[in-house]
């Protein structure tokens, strides 16, 4: 192996160099922590945490990893908890500075869990949301392969605890019929059999094997080490094997705690076997019993690269390390280990163990020692180069047409696509859309025809000669739309990967996720956690709100506006009109694919709407003037002479709104319709004017001067509060409308009656504050 110890020392004498190394990895990994809580000043006397016990699981698996079978284009996702163990292992590589070892969640130190925005060592993913951080290899491998044409770039492996199993995202990830070709991928899986509260009490593996196994993964399970491997072979081994492998969970984990002469009393049950494995015992010493109870594949170099070295690069692995946690810490197989901390003696003990010294804590090895060596080698074979930054072609700000007739916000998101393969075709071959199986029924189906759908191989379209198919399934290595199963949370991971390409690959792309909008409270997590990592993307959920009226309540998104604001790395946008469609899509995708970027969500409409509503200016002047308000956030789409009341007003309720404003002028109240295209925009506009963020502060003067300040009606559809904000903008009187309760089926006009924000509602709310 190009990682081994040394190429001239005998096989056991570099095993021994590598436990001398996964000793100091487990007592850097254990200091970094307790420095943390025991050492660094705490004025507040709040427990700083951290997880000595969940990381001395994984520190044999990561010293065997790292040390001896890792190349520099493989990539790794560490679990949270052994965030620490990470650290350990890039200070012995010459890659973090040992000032930063004492930082350990500290402000501006190394954070609580893997970050590659935060962390100032490398890290490949970052992690710390259960489940999301196992799967982010799946989607980073596709994305690699994507940029790479359909080749593979590197192992992607996951390093979880078994109880990130539990995660419904990691089956959904699974599952998915593009997975199994993704042979790159490697799951190693810390069975330690302990979550935060307890020790698990069934047993679970086999289970979990087989499906994974369903699922066409190989499966290797690395259960024993060496030394009870070779006792299982004595007599009375069998009988061992037996009576340990059905032991169940709790019963294992309290032999842990056990005495040798506890042991020789509790090991042999009461069995049938039981005398034959008295006999055996009988024959150990003390030391060698206790030790024989521990040896766990997961734990025993050996065994682990017997593992690692059995890896088929022609399907997706996982490996089940069986493990001990808190393994060679006193806390080792305890129930409540889990963020239990060692105290100032046992650290000393630890210390006096594992060679290390309390009072130097991060001192190297010595210089051209074995281990040195060892470290400096694999330095060496690791270290990449940085990806040079390549900027994304350039985009048009406007692509110079006027949407007339009846048209959604929905169908523009396809008509702008198809546009940019014309105006821009250097930017539009950077753009990849993704959707959970529903590219036909919103709208996708025009680009999909042009573009292709994207696969590894190109694969037999047995429909091309269909002369009734229309949306064409043309899949091959060039095609731009990904299409996966009905999973959200998949859509949303593999979006963030996709986004994260330019910082990964130097290659950036401009993805756009398409999913039903009630639905992104479904992907909003590991939405959010893509963006914190990195990935820069456009979430488009379409259709949205109750104007969806026929489908119900279950399909009629309320909250989602709010989102929207709130999300932070992510502007938002709803626009009205196929042109407001146009100008902030080009603006979000001008955002993507670089260091200061940023993602974007769009909510868009199945509402069919008369575009000659939006009127657009015919002057170029006027016509960038507009364009520029509809990017910043809202636009005055309805002036009067001496208002004496406004409509701010979102997305689909637009023709409400100027439906209201027109009676409205036709009783004597003049009444002016803002159309607001970004609550988010507007909102961070206002905490600029107060001093307390950044933000395009002009917007607030164009679309609310306070020369033309009135009460205010706002509404949406969506929840209410969304554009509440606005009426602080002038201190005016206010009244918000929108969805505060889940709906039901009917017509677009009952349904708006229902919730209060159709046009009779939107009068009645005027007069109240006006009369």
């Amino acid at each position: 192996m190009t990682g081994s110890p040394s190429p001239t020392l005998p096989d056991t004498d570099r095993l021994a160099v590598l436990r001398e190394v996964e000793r100091r990895v487990l007592w850097l990994s254990t200091m970094i922590v307790h420095h943390a809580n025991r050492v660094r000043p705490n004025p507040s006397g709040l427990k700083v945490g951290g997880h000595q016990a969940s990381s001395a699981s994984m520190v044999s698996i990561m010293t065997a990893l790292w040390f001896q079978h890792l190349r520099q284009e493989d990539r790794v996702s560490v679990k949270p908890h052994a965030s620490p163990v990470l650290h350990a292992i890039n200070y012995l590589l010459g890659e973090l500075d040992p000032a930063r070892l004492t930082t350990l969640r500290e402000f501006g130190g190394l954070q609580s869990y893997p970050s590659r925005a935060k962390d100032p060592d490398p890290v490949d993913y970052s992690t710390g949301s259960v489940g999301i951080g196992a799967t982010a290899p799946i989607w980073a491998a596709i994305a690699r392969r994507y940029v790479e044409g359909g080749a593979s770039g590197g192992r992607q492996y996951s390093l979880l605890g078994d109880a990130e199993l539990d995660e419904g995202a990691v089956w959904e990830a699974i599952m998915d019929p593009a997975v199994a070709e993704l042979g790159e991928i490697v799951w190693i899986v810390d069975l330690n059999r302990q979550s935060l509260d307890r020790v698990v009490p069934d047993i679970a593996a086999g289970r979990l094997e087989g499906m994974f196994a369903a699922a066409g993964w190989q499966v290797i399970t690395a259960k024993y080490g060496r030394l009870l491997t070779e006792l299982f072979a004595r007599p009375g081994g069998a009988e061992l094997r037996a009576r340990i492998d059905a032991m169940p969970n709790p019963e294992y984990q309290r032999l842990l705690r056990c005495t040798a002469a506890q042991l020789r009393e509790r090991l042999p049950g009461s069995g049938e076997g039981a005398a034959a494995i008295a006999g055996l015992l009988a024959g150990l010493d003390d030391a060698t019993l206790v030790e024989a109870v521990g040896n766990l594949g997961g734990h025993d170099l050996g065994t682990l690269n017997e593992a690692f070295e059995a890896i088929d690069d022609s399907r997706p692995t996982v490996v089940f390390a069986y493990t001990i946690k808190g393994n060679g810490l006193p806390t080792r197989g305890h129930p409540q280990n889990h963020s239990s901390l060692l105290t100032p003696q046992q650290m000393r003990e630890l210390a006096g163990l594992l060679g290390t010294d309390l009072d130097d804590p991060w001192a190297a090895f010595p210089g051209h020692s074995p281990a040195a060596e060892l470290c400096d080698r694999t330095a060496r074979r690791l270290r990449r180069d940085a990806w040079p930054v390549r900027n994304p072609p350039e985009l048009p700000a406007d692509i110079g047409r006027t949407p007339s007739g009846v048209a959604t916000t929905q169908a523009a998101l396809g008509r702008v696509l198809l546009d940019l393969t014309r105006e821009a075709p250097d930017a539009a071959r950077r753009v990849v859309t993704v959707s959970p199986d529903v590219s036909s029924s919103t709208n996708l189906g025009g680009w999909v025809n042009k573009v292709g759908v994207w696969s590894a191989r190109e694969r037999v379209n047995w429909f091309a000669d269909d002369a009734e198919t229309i949306l064409h399934w043309h899949e091959k290595p060039t095609g731009q739309h990904i299409e996966l199963g009905i999973a959200e949370t998949n859509l949303v991971g593999l979006l963030g990967e996709l986004g994260a390409t330019w910082s990964r690959w130097g290659q950036p792309l401009l993805p756009i996720g398409v999913v039903y909008d009630p639905f992104v409270g479904r992907a909003l997590e590991p939405w959010s956690f893509g963006i914190y990592a990195g990935g820069q993307s456009i979430l488009v959920g379409t259709p949205s709100g109750v104007t969806l009226a026929p489908e119900g309540g279950a399909h009629q998104s309320i909250v989602t506006p709010s989102i929207g604001i709130e999300q932070p790395g992510c502007v938002f946008y709803e626009p009205a009109f196929a042109i407001d469609v146009e100008w902030t899509l080009l603006a979000s995708l001008a955002q993507l694919g670089k260091p200061s970027g940023s993602s974007a969500y769009l909510r868009l409409s199945t509402r069919p709407v008369d575009q000659t509503l939006a009127a657009v200016p015919a002057d170029p002047a006027a016509r960038e003037r507009r364009r520029r308000q509809v990017v910043a956030g809202a636009y005055r789409l309805r002036r009067t002479d001496k208002p004496v009341a406004t409509i701010a007003a979102m997305g689909a309720m637009l023709p409400e709104a100027l439906a209201a404003a027109d009676r409205l002028g036709q009783v004597g109240v003049a009444t002016d319709v803002v159309c607001v295209t970004s609550p988010d925009l507007l909102f961070r506009a206002l905490q600029a004017r107060q001093g307390r963020a950044e933000g395009a502060t002009w917007i607030l003067d164009q679309a609310f001067p306070s020369s033309r300040a009135t009460p205010l009606v706002t509404v949406l559809d969506g929840h209410p509060h969304t554009l509440a904000f606005l009426a602080t903008v002038h201190q005016t009187p206010s009244t918000a409308l929108g969805v505060t309760r889940f709906g039901q089926s009917g017509s677009i006009e009952d349904v708006y009656r229902h919730h209060g924000i159709d046009t009779d509602s939107i009068v009645r709310a005027v007069l109240d504050l006006t009369e």
